[in-house]
């Protein structure tokens, strides 16, 4: 039996698991969540659905965990929450609106900044398609090089 709880790392084996892999499976759920309710739910219910799917799967994940800002000489423990962390190295941010607004892949660059995680998943519940909400943020350059959702982009020479 598991005795975890949603945020509680206690009792667990550690396994490093690897970004990639770890994408793949929040992909994979989030579209069966898709899929499955389709659009018009608030966030904060697909949060919480989706923290309990991955969960089952075997994931370790974290909800609404604060992210401290240090600026200025201050540090703060308060005004950004990040919606889903997995296994402390994949952040997922979720929306639930008709479509992504520019600051949304913004927001999600500087929580794994500040975070300084490698990488982040938008998810839009309220796009028409999967595809039309789903996005890939990455902090910095990282090696993606045997990612299965990994876009190419035409490299122009200098």
């Amino acid at each position: 039996m598991d005795t975890r709880n949603n945020n509680s790392h206690e009792g667990t084996k550690t396994r490093r698991w690897d970004k990639e892999e770890l994408s793949k499976i929040v992909v994979d759920c989030a579209y069966k969540l898709h899929v499955e309710v389709g659009p018009g739910l608030l966030e904060s219910v697909y949060e919480a659905v989706l923290q309990k799917i991955l969960v089952d799967r075997g994931l370790r994940v974290t909800r609404q965990q604060t992210i401290p800002i240090e600026l200025m000489g201050l540090s703060l423990n308060e005004g950004f929450r990040a919606d889903l962390i997995v296994e402390d190295v994949l952040l997922i941010e979720l929306k639930s609106v008709e479509k992504f607004s520019p600051v949304h892949p913004k927001q999600v660059l500087t929580y794994l900044r500040l975070l300084n995680l490698p990488l982040g998943l938008l998810i839009n519940f309220g796009a028409p398609t999967f595809k039309e909400g789903c996005k890939r943020i990455v902090n910095g350059k990282q090696n993606f090089v045997s990612s299965c959702l990994r876009v190419n982009k035409k490299e122009e020479l200098s």
